[in-house]
């Protein structure tokens, strides 16, 4: 997701999707554990979109 569409979001939404996207961390981290991983680079994308999401978070207090 990018930063202009986190900045409208409010901090309690900001927390929820932060929960949604380590939820998806996990079942990624799980799946690769398991060799059913079929898209690695998602992986990356979710770290990164986790990063975004604490960043904006931490600006808004």
């Amino acid at each position: 997701m990018a930063t202009n569409d986190l900045n409208t979001k409010s901090a309690d939404e900001l927390k929820q999707h932060l929960l949604d996207l380590r939820k998806e961390q996990f079942n990624l981290r799980m799946q690769k554990g398991t060799g059913q991983l079929s898209q690695p680079h998602q992986l990356r994308r979710v770290r990164r979109d986790i990063a975004r999401t604490k960043f904006v978070l931490g600006t808004k207090k």
